[in-house]
Protein backbone atom coordinates (compact mmCIF):
# COMPACT_ATOMS: atom_id res chain seq x y z
CA UNK A 1 0.00 0.00 0.00
CA UNK A 2 0.82 3.50 -0.59
CA UNK A 3 2.40 5.28 2.69
CA UNK A 4 -0.54 6.71 4.49
CA UNK A 5 -1.21 10.41 3.56
CA UNK A 6 -0.60 13.24 6.90
CA UNK A 7 -4.17 13.77 6.22
CA UNK A 8 -5.60 10.51 6.87
CA UNK A 9 -7.16 8.91 10.29
CA UNK A 10 -6.15 5.53 11.93
CA UNK A 11 -9.54 4.26 13.44
CA UNK A 12 -7.33 2.29 15.31
CA UNK A 13 -3.39 1.04 15.36
CA UNK A 14 -3.97 -2.04 13.28
CA UNK A 15 -1.29 -4.36 12.30
CA UNK A 16 -2.84 -5.55 8.87
CA UNK A 17 0.15 -8.07 9.03
CA UNK A 18 -1.36 -9.39 12.56
CA UNK A 19 -5.18 -9.66 10.37
CA UNK A 20 -3.48 -11.86 7.82
CA UNK A 21 -2.31 -14.24 10.02
CA UNK A 22 -5.55 -14.11 12.08
CA UNK A 23 -7.17 -15.44 8.83
CA UNK A 24 -4.21 -17.86 7.52
CA UNK A 25 -6.68 -20.62 8.83
CA UNK A 26 -9.97 -20.11 7.50
CA UNK A 27 -11.22 -23.78 10.06
CA UNK A 28 -10.18 -21.10 12.59
CA UNK A 29 -12.96 -18.74 11.89
CA UNK A 30 -15.68 -21.00 9.80
CA UNK A 31 -17.69 -21.44 13.80
CA UNK A 32 -18.64 -18.12 13.35
CA UNK A 33 -19.93 -17.96 9.98
CA UNK A 34 -23.29 -18.28 11.02
CA UNK A 35 -22.84 -14.31 11.83
CA UNK A 36 -21.77 -13.57 8.57
CA UNK A 37 -23.95 -15.14 6.88
CA UNK A 38 -26.99 -13.66 8.88
CA UNK A 39 -25.31 -9.97 8.01
CA UNK A 40 -25.09 -10.75 4.08
CA UNK A 41 -28.83 -11.53 4.04
CA UNK A 42 -30.03 -8.26 5.70
CA UNK A 43 -27.96 -6.88 3.33
CA UNK A 44 -28.61 -8.74 0.37
CA UNK A 45 -32.30 -7.28 1.45
CA UNK A 46 -31.07 -3.64 0.86
CA UNK A 47 -29.09 -4.22 -2.04
CA UNK A 48 -33.02 -5.62 -3.34
CA UNK A 49 -34.15 -1.97 -3.03
CA UNK A 50 -31.43 -0.67 -5.58
CA UNK A 51 -32.31 -0.86 -9.04
CA UNK A 52 -28.96 -1.92 -10.48
CA UNK A 53 -27.50 -4.36 -13.61
CA UNK A 54 -23.98 -4.48 -12.54
CA UNK A 55 -21.60 -5.77 -15.24
CA UNK A 56 -18.47 -6.10 -12.63
CA UNK A 57 -18.99 -6.68 -9.20
CA UNK A 58 -16.25 -6.79 -6.26
CA UNK A 59 -16.75 -8.61 -2.74
CA UNK A 60 -13.72 -6.66 -1.29
CA UNK A 61 -12.49 -8.81 2.34
CA UNK A 62 -14.45 -11.87 1.12
CA UNK A 63 -13.07 -14.06 3.06
CA UNK A 64 -13.93 -18.30 2.21
CA UNK A 65 -16.31 -16.49 -0.35
CA UNK A 66 -19.32 -17.54 0.90
CA UNK A 67 -21.09 -14.03 -0.32
CA UNK A 68 -20.01 -14.60 -3.71
CA UNK A 69 -22.29 -17.28 -4.82
CA UNK A 70 -25.08 -14.95 -3.26
CA UNK A 71 -23.82 -12.44 -5.32
CA UNK A 72 -23.82 -14.57 -8.56
CA UNK A 73 -27.29 -15.58 -7.77
CA UNK A 74 -28.28 -12.31 -7.96
CA UNK A 75 -26.48 -10.53 -11.20
CA UNK A 76 -25.73 -14.40 -13.55
CA UNK A 77 -24.78 -11.91 -15.96
CA UNK A 78 -21.99 -10.06 -14.46
CA UNK A 79 -18.14 -10.76 -14.01
CA UNK A 80 -17.99 -11.09 -10.06
CA UNK A 81 -14.85 -10.67 -8.28
CA UNK A 82 -13.52 -11.52 -4.64
CA UNK A 83 -10.61 -10.06 -3.34
CA UNK A 84 -9.05 -11.33 0.33
CA UNK A 85 -5.63 -10.43 2.12
CA UNK A 86 -5.22 -13.77 2.93
CA UNK A 87 -3.56 -16.34 1.18
CA UNK A 88 -5.64 -19.31 2.94
CA UNK A 89 -9.37 -17.75 2.48
CA UNK A 90 -8.86 -16.60 -1.30
CA UNK A 91 -8.24 -20.96 -2.09
CA UNK A 92 -10.70 -21.60 0.03
CA UNK A 93 -12.86 -19.09 -2.15
CA UNK A 94 -11.50 -20.79 -5.22
CA UNK A 95 -12.64 -23.90 -4.19
CA UNK A 96 -16.83 -23.87 -4.83
CA UNK A 97 -19.39 -26.56 -3.52
CA UNK A 98 -19.93 -29.39 -6.47
CA UNK A 99 -23.67 -27.39 -6.87
CA UNK A 100 -22.54 -23.92 -7.11
CA UNK A 101 -19.46 -25.42 -9.43
CA UNK A 102 -21.86 -27.22 -11.93
CA UNK A 103 -24.36 -24.22 -11.59
CA UNK A 104 -21.03 -22.06 -12.97
CA UNK A 105 -20.78 -24.47 -15.68
CA UNK A 106 -24.18 -24.11 -17.09
CA UNK A 107 -24.17 -20.55 -17.21
CA UNK A 108 -21.52 -20.07 -18.96
CA UNK A 109 -22.44 -21.66 -21.80
CA UNK A 110 -24.97 -18.99 -22.11
CA UNK A 111 -23.40 -15.72 -20.62
CA UNK A 112 -20.71 -13.44 -21.89
CA UNK A 113 -17.16 -14.89 -21.36
CA UNK A 114 -16.62 -12.34 -18.93
CA UNK A 115 -19.46 -13.93 -16.59
CA UNK A 116 -18.75 -16.05 -13.64
CA UNK A 117 -16.38 -15.61 -10.80
CA UNK A 118 -12.74 -14.84 -9.98
CA UNK A 119 -10.86 -14.35 -6.67
CA UNK A 120 -7.36 -12.53 -6.54
CA UNK A 121 -5.30 -12.10 -3.25
CA UNK A 122 -4.87 -8.43 -2.37
CA UNK A 123 -5.12 -5.58 -0.18
CA UNK A 124 -8.69 -4.09 -0.38
CA UNK A 125 -7.36 -0.73 0.61
CA UNK A 126 -4.74 -0.97 -2.36
CA UNK A 127 -7.50 -2.48 -5.17
CA UNK A 128 -5.32 -3.70 -8.58
CA UNK A 129 -8.28 -2.37 -10.56
CA UNK A 130 -8.36 0.54 -12.75
CA UNK A 131 -10.23 3.46 -12.31
CA UNK A 132 -13.64 3.13 -13.18
CA UNK A 133 -14.02 -0.22 -13.34
CA UNK A 134 -16.40 -1.70 -11.24
CA UNK A 135 -20.43 -1.24 -10.64
CA UNK A 136 -20.91 -2.58 -7.44
CA UNK A 137 -18.51 -2.92 -4.13
CA UNK A 138 -19.47 -4.73 -1.61
CA UNK A 139 -17.87 -5.83 1.81
CA UNK A 140 -19.43 -7.34 4.56
CA UNK A 141 -17.81 -7.31 7.73
CA UNK A 142 -14.34 -6.49 6.30
CA UNK A 143 -13.72 -2.85 6.88
CA UNK A 144 -13.30 -2.42 10.39
CA UNK A 145 -9.86 -4.46 10.17
CA UNK A 146 -8.12 -1.98 8.72
CA UNK A 147 -6.85 0.98 9.81
CA UNK A 148 -7.24 3.94 7.78
CA UNK A 149 -11.29 3.74 6.10
CA UNK A 150 -10.84 7.33 5.18
CA UNK A 151 -8.45 6.00 2.77
CA UNK A 152 -10.22 2.97 1.69
CA UNK A 153 -13.14 4.37 1.03
CA UNK A 154 -11.61 6.99 -1.12
CA UNK A 155 -9.78 4.06 -2.98
CA UNK A 156 -13.53 2.37 -3.29
CA UNK A 157 -14.50 5.76 -4.75
CA UNK A 158 -11.62 5.45 -7.53
CA UNK A 159 -12.75 2.16 -8.96
CA UNK A 160 -15.97 2.28 -8.90
CA UNK A 161 -17.52 3.71 -12.15
CA UNK A 162 -20.23 7.10 -11.89
CA UNK A 163 -22.89 6.10 -10.95
CA UNK A 164 -21.62 2.49 -9.16
CA UNK A 165 -22.46 1.61 -5.90
CA UNK A 166 -20.99 0.78 -2.62
CA UNK A 167 -22.91 -1.21 -0.11
CA UNK A 168 -20.76 -2.56 3.36
CA UNK A 169 -21.16 -3.53 6.74
CA UNK A 170 -18.89 -3.38 9.75
CA UNK A 171 -18.85 -3.51 13.49
CA UNK A 172 -20.04 -0.30 15.31
CA UNK A 173 -18.40 0.74 18.56
CA UNK A 174 -20.77 -1.21 21.21
CA UNK A 175 -19.66 -4.35 19.97
CA UNK A 176 -18.27 -6.92 22.41
CA UNK A 177 -19.35 -4.15 25.16
CA UNK A 178 -19.91 -6.93 27.68
CA UNK A 179 -16.70 -8.17 27.30
CA UNK A 180 -15.09 -5.01 27.27
CA UNK A 181 -16.51 -4.69 31.16
CA UNK A 182 -15.26 -8.27 31.90
CA UNK A 183 -11.63 -7.51 30.48
CA UNK A 184 -11.65 -4.21 32.41
CA UNK A 185 -11.78 -5.79 35.70
CA UNK A 186 -8.11 -7.71 34.04
CA UNK A 187 -6.49 -4.25 32.93
CA UNK A 188 -6.16 -1.81 31.47
CA UNK A 189 -5.21 -3.07 27.96
CA UNK A 190 -7.73 -2.75 25.02
CA UNK A 191 -8.60 -6.54 24.34
CA UNK A 192 -11.00 -5.77 21.44
CA UNK A 193 -11.01 -3.44 18.46
CA UNK A 194 -12.10 0.10 18.74
CA UNK A 195 -14.54 0.08 16.24
CA UNK A 196 -15.76 3.55 14.44
CA UNK A 197 -18.53 4.88 15.00
CA UNK A 198 -21.51 4.94 11.89
CA UNK A 199 -21.56 8.92 11.70
CA UNK A 200 -17.94 9.06 11.22
CA UNK A 201 -17.74 6.73 8.61
CA UNK A 202 -20.65 8.74 6.93
CA UNK A 203 -18.18 11.81 7.13
CA UNK A 204 -15.86 9.84 5.57
CA UNK A 205 -17.52 8.60 2.67
CA UNK A 206 -18.48 12.64 1.51
CA UNK A 207 -15.37 13.61 2.47
CA UNK A 208 -14.37 10.84 -0.10
CA UNK A 209 -16.49 12.50 -2.81
CA UNK A 210 -19.67 9.88 -2.12
CA UNK A 211 -22.71 11.64 -2.82
CA UNK A 212 -25.84 11.00 0.00
CA UNK A 213 -24.66 7.96 1.95
CA UNK A 214 -27.39 6.26 3.73
CA UNK A 215 -26.11 4.36 7.01
CA UNK A 216 -27.97 2.58 9.36
CA UNK A 217 -27.33 0.28 12.83
CA UNK A 218 -28.89 -2.17 14.48
CA UNK A 219 -27.95 -4.22 17.89
CA UNK A 220 -27.73 -7.90 17.56
CA UNK A 221 -27.20 -10.01 20.19
CA UNK A 222 -26.28 -13.67 20.17
CA UNK A 223 -26.95 -15.77 23.64
CA UNK A 224 -24.67 -18.83 24.75
CA UNK A 225 -25.00 -21.13 28.29
CA UNK A 226 -21.21 -21.00 29.36
CA UNK A 227 -18.24 -18.19 28.50
CA UNK A 228 -16.12 -20.51 27.05
CA UNK A 229 -18.49 -21.09 24.06
CA UNK A 230 -18.73 -16.83 24.40
CA UNK A 231 -14.91 -16.69 24.03
CA UNK A 232 -14.75 -19.16 21.40
CA UNK A 233 -16.86 -17.36 19.10
CA UNK A 234 -14.58 -13.92 19.63
CA UNK A 235 -11.70 -15.83 18.85
CA UNK A 236 -13.30 -17.13 15.86
CA UNK A 237 -14.67 -13.20 14.59
CA UNK A 238 -10.92 -12.57 14.36
CA UNK A 239 -8.86 -11.44 17.21
CA UNK A 240 -7.21 -8.68 18.58
CA UNK A 241 -4.72 -7.38 15.22
CA UNK A 242 -3.88 -4.33 17.68
CA UNK A 243 -0.33 -3.37 17.94
CA UNK A 244 -0.78 -1.78 21.42
CA UNK A 245 -2.26 -5.58 22.52
CA UNK A 246 -1.56 -7.15 25.43
CA UNK A 247 1.81 -9.51 24.44
CA UNK A 248 2.30 -11.55 28.05
CA UNK A 249 -0.09 -14.46 29.26
CA UNK A 250 -2.42 -13.92 31.53
CA UNK A 251 -2.00 -14.97 34.89
CA UNK A 252 -5.16 -17.72 36.10
CA UNK A 253 -6.18 -15.32 38.87
CA UNK A 254 -6.34 -12.15 36.51
CA UNK A 255 -8.57 -14.73 33.99
CA UNK A 256 -10.79 -15.97 36.72
CA UNK A 257 -11.70 -12.32 37.41
CA UNK A 258 -12.51 -11.79 33.81
CA UNK A 259 -14.81 -14.84 33.73
CA UNK A 260 -16.59 -13.90 36.92
CA UNK A 261 -17.38 -10.11 35.44
CA UNK A 262 -18.76 -12.43 32.48
CA UNK A 263 -20.89 -14.07 34.72
CA UNK A 264 -22.19 -11.20 36.69
CA UNK A 265 -23.81 -10.03 33.79
CA UNK A 266 -26.02 -13.16 33.32
CA UNK A 267 -29.04 -12.53 31.33
CA UNK A 268 -32.65 -13.03 33.46
CA UNK A 269 -32.97 -16.16 31.29
CA UNK A 270 -29.84 -17.18 32.48
CA UNK A 271 -27.91 -16.97 29.33
CA UNK A 272 -24.55 -14.62 28.51
CA UNK A 273 -25.27 -12.06 25.96
CA UNK A 274 -23.06 -10.91 23.56
CA UNK A 275 -23.89 -7.60 21.67
CA UNK A 276 -22.58 -6.96 18.14
CA UNK A 277 -23.53 -3.45 16.75
CA UNK A 278 -23.75 -3.56 12.76
CA UNK A 279 -23.51 -0.74 10.91
CA UNK A 280 -24.65 -0.88 7.37
CA UNK A 281 -23.66 1.38 4.49
CA UNK A 282 -24.51 2.28 1.21
CA UNK A 283 -23.18 5.26 -1.44
CA UNK A 284 -23.39 5.97 -5.00
CA UNK A 285 -20.84 7.57 -6.72
CA UNK A 286 -21.92 10.70 -8.21
CA UNK A 287 -20.99 12.09 -11.71
CA UNK A 288 -18.12 14.87 -11.32
CA UNK A 289 -19.09 18.61 -11.30
CA UNK A 290 -15.79 20.26 -12.21
CA UNK A 291 -13.49 18.85 -15.41
CA UNK A 292 -10.04 18.44 -14.60
CA UNK A 293 -8.92 22.04 -15.35
CA UNK A 294 -11.92 23.10 -12.36
CA UNK A 295 -14.31 23.97 -15.19
CA UNK A 296 -17.81 23.19 -14.16
CA UNK A 297 -19.50 20.56 -15.72
CA UNK A 298 -23.53 21.52 -16.68
CA UNK A 299 -25.68 18.83 -17.36
CA UNK A 300 -29.14 19.47 -19.58
CA UNK A 301 -31.67 16.10 -20.08
CA UNK A 302 -34.01 16.87 -22.97
CA UNK A 303 -38.07 18.04 -21.83
CA UNK A 304 -40.27 14.27 -21.74
CA UNK A 305 -42.67 14.38 -24.79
Amino acid sequence: MASPQSSSKLSAPIDLARVRELFARPERVASSDFLRREIASRMHERLGLVKLVPKQVLDAGCGAGADLALLQKTYPAAQIVGLDGAEAMTRAARAPAPSTRSLNQMLSRFLPAKAGVDVACGDFGDLPFKANSLDLLWSNLALHWHPQPDRVFAEWRRVLRVEGLLMFSSFGPDTFSELRAAFAELDLHTHALPFVDMHDFGDQLVEAGFSTPVMDMERITVTYDTAQALLADVRALGGDPLDTRRRGLIGRAAWQRMLAALEARRRPDGKLGLTFEVIYGHAFRPAPRTTAAGESIVRFQPRKP
